[in-house]
Parts: C-alpha cells; structure tokens; sequence
C-alpha cells in the first residue's frame, strides 16, 4: 500500500528528526532568520564562516528542512530558471551572464562545503537528461540549448535518440539536451546534515515557534519577541503564511512518488547506470531520479495551486495526483508496471509574478529577504545564502552586484482570480502536450500563450 504524505519520502528513508526546543522567551540577537531550510541555513553558514563572532538565531514553525528543503526531487543543477530578459532590461546583459556562472559553479561549492562538514546526503554527480519524445518537445530542447548557449551556459549540448538510447532507454526518446556538471542529493540528508553544522558554528535553531509579526528589529512569535538589527526572510514558498504577504510569491504545489526498488532484471532493461537527474520536454514537465538504493522518483505538478495560497498538510497529496505520476513512470519506464509505488508526497516552491527569483537587503530597515526559487532551490538556495550574508555585512562582492539581487516584484492578482489563472494554465499545458503529442506537428500556439501570460 502507497504511504502518503508524512512530509516525504526522503524522511522516510532516514527518520524524522528529534525536535529541537522552541524559542524560550524574548531574545536578543544580531541576526534572526525566519525559516530552517536551505536558504536559513546557508545563510547561517556563510554569516559565521565570516563573522563568527555574531550571534545568529535561526526561527522555524516545524522542524528544520520541513519544507521544500526536504521534499524536493533532489536535483543540484545550478540551473538558471528564470527570465533572463528581464534581468537583463534593468541591469544589462554581462550581468545575467555573470549571474549564470554563479549559478552553476554553485554545484562546486554545495559539494565542496558538504564534504568539509561531513554531510553524508547521497551526493552523485552525473549530468542531467532532459529528453524529447515527440518533434515538438525536441524543437524546445534544441530552443533551449541554443537559448542558454547565447546566456553564456557552455555545458549544455544536445544528443540523438542513438546516443541517449546508450544511456536510459525510454520509448519514443528522439533526443535529449544534455546537462553536464549536475548531481543528486538525498536532500533531507543534506539540510539535516546542514542545520548540524550551523548548531556546531554556535547557532541556535528554535523549532517550534511560530512567527506572528515582523517589523523592523522586531520579530513577534508565539514563544516570545526576538530583537535583532538584522531580519532575514527565508521562507520561499512558505512565505504566503506570513501575515501580509499572501500576495508575494505564489505558493506552486509539486508532487513526487516512489518505487520500491527495482529488480537488477528490470535496471537491466532501463540501463540508467549513471543516475543522471532526468526530465523532459512536456509543457507540464517532469523530474525523476535514480536513487542510491535503486528507485525511482518521479515528479510533476499534481494539483497546481489550493485556494487562497493554502499549504497541503505534512506533504500528503490528492489521489489524481498520484494517478497521474504514476501514468507519467509508466509511460516512460513501462517495465515498472509490477513494481509497487512506495509512497507519495507533495509540496510547495515559492513563484515570483515575473518568474524572477530575488534576493536583497533593506538597509534603512535591517530586514532582507531571499526566494522565488521556481524549483530549482537545491543550488539557489547557496547563492542566496552566500548572497545574503555579504549584504548583512555591508559587503561590495561580485555576488551582491548580480541582476537579482534587490530585484521587486508586482504581487500575485487577489482571489478568485490567482485560483483561476493558474488552474487554467495549467490545463492549457495539459492540452498542448496533448495536441502535440497526437499531431506529431511543432510546438502548440497554446502552450507558448499560457507562458506568456503566467510571466515566464
């Protein structure tokens, strides 16, 4: 029988964390960071890397890596997700690019300092495999190859159905972009083995303690009222539950299942021996990984969005969700058909209205802020810390000078009409892959509409 929910998988897999104490009354610190995932904790990082002596105070509603941090597919990608035109509109072109390369050399250094404080997450590297099943999905590939290309991303590259045959056999794969410099991770090994490490520098993580009200210097909790120069928001796609900010950044619902691992007799038939990180080219894309013990997970975007930027509860899904992804291994993994799904989780992932993830500082109120990952957290969410740990200490670095830091937003359009937009968006990707999958024809006018109009 399929587990669902219980946070995820990942958790599954290594236990739920004993809890740490909450917040034990009013304090006073020089830095609070509101949020013990990633990008809490790589902030806490970098901060005490540099300036150990600050006293750094991190505030969590549940427990560390509750959220994304430990639910994700577990992609280090250092991919760059959003619009590059638009960064570039305010800050020019040499800027973006210069933003590219931070983003993928942020592999590297998750690795290097993984490594250096023994966290043991599983780490692979391998390349990525984003492939194409029909002549539509291969136009996007080749698109996006070319598209990263003139954005100064020179490890991508394109392979045929052939080449991509040698490595993992999926019925109807015409071709595949290839990704290289990538790993896995079992990413609640990683932010478990992380929020570790900052206990060891002196921080203290609250856990258990629910933030109530932010103002400048000021964080109000139920366990009391917190006293810093600095504030750091890092909430990502959380951030809709904080009071007064239900408009920020969108709330978007992904899902993921799980096999129970796969007989050596059908590895044999899939091939997938060097346990790249793999997705596709369908509107409603996909995202799967070859895990150490020999599953597979599989994720989409389920049910899009809850009304009222509502959060799902402890990762449990909805059962077409579930059927859904389930359809999605079949499809291309059909020799899974016997295999048994082993759990089924969901989760959210924080989405700017101009599909621009931002970092920044305030300095007249001490409060900064960090999110809008899109999905891919696991590699922004280092930046971001790096990033904001500079701009906590007045530094002038070529990170704090990249296009999205202090980049602001428009918010989210007020209800029913952020329900309905993104359901139906959604939909009309459904239908692009849909009509092109029957047409065997170029890239559906549908699909390249519902970017346009969601901002991507």
């Amino acid at each position: 029988m399929t587990r669902l929910g219980d946070v995820s998988f990942w958790y599954a897999d290594i236990g739920l964390p004993s809890p740490r104490p909450p917040l034990p009354g009013d304090t006073t610190t020089d830095v609070c960071i509101i949020g013990a995932g990633y990008s809490g904790l790589w902030s806490a990082w970098y901060l005490k890397q540099a300036a150990p002596h600050l006293r750094v105070t991190v505030v969590e509603k549940r427990f560390a890596g509750y959220g994304a941090s430990g639910r994700n597919g577990g992609w280090l990608s250092g991919g760059f997700a959003w619009n590059h035109a638009r960064y570039a509109a305010r800050a020019g072109a040499e800027p973006v690019k210069d933003m590219v390369r931070a983003m993928n050399a942020t592999v590297d250094e998750v690795i290097r300092v993984a490594e250096a404080a023994g966290i043991d997450a599983d780490i692979l590297r391998t390349d990525e495999l984003m492939v194409a099943t029909n002549p539509a999905q291969l136009h996007r590939a080749k698109a996006e190859v070319a598209h990263r290309h003139a954005w100064a991303e020179t490890r991508v590259r394109m392979i045929d159905g052939a080449a991509l045959a040698d490595r993992i056999r999926i019925p109807g794969a015409i071709g595949a972009m290839v990704v290289e410099g990538v790993a896995r991770v079992q990413p609640a090994k990683l932010v478990r083995g992380l929020a570790q490490a900052v206990e060891r520098l002196g921080v203290t993580i609250a856990e258990g303690t629910t933030v109530l009200g932010i103002a400048p210097g000021i964080v109000e909790t139920d366990h009391g009222t917190i006293r810093a120069r600095h504030i750091l928001r890092c909430t990502e796609g959380f951030t809709a539950t904080l009071p007064g900010l239900k408009r920020d950044w969108l709330p978007m619902n992904s899902a993921q299942i799980v096999t129970d691992p796969l007989p050596a007799e059908v590895w044999e038939k899939i091939g997938w021996q060097g346990a790249e990180i793999l997705g596709d080219f369908a509107n409603a894309y996909c995202y799967c990984q070859r895990t150490r013990e020999g599953r597979i997970t599989v994720g989409a975007r389920g049910t899009p969005y809850k009304f009222g930027s509502r959060i799902d509860t402890d990762g449990a899904p909805d059962p077409a969700t579930i059927a859904r992804l389930t359809a999605i291994l079949h499809r291309h993994f059909p020799d899974t058909r016997d295999i048994g799904i082993a759990h089924g989780w969901c989760g959210v992932l924080g989405v700017p209205r101009d599909w621009c993830a931002t970092v920044g500082l305030d300095p007249a109120t001490g409060i900064g802020w960090a999110g809008g990952y899109v999905g891919v957290g696991v590699s922004t969410s280092n930046l971001a810390g790096r990033t904001l740990a500079d701009l906590v200490l007045g530094r002038d670095t070529a990170l704090t000078r990249l296009p999205w830091v202090n980049h602001r937003v428009r918010p989210w359009e007020p209800e029913p009409l952020r329900w309905l937009g993104v359901h139906g968006l959604y939909a009309t990707l459904v239908a692009a892959d849909r009509r092109e999958a029957a047409s065997g024809g170029p890239p559906s006018r549908l699909a390249r509409l519902a970017n346009r109009v969601m901002g991507r």
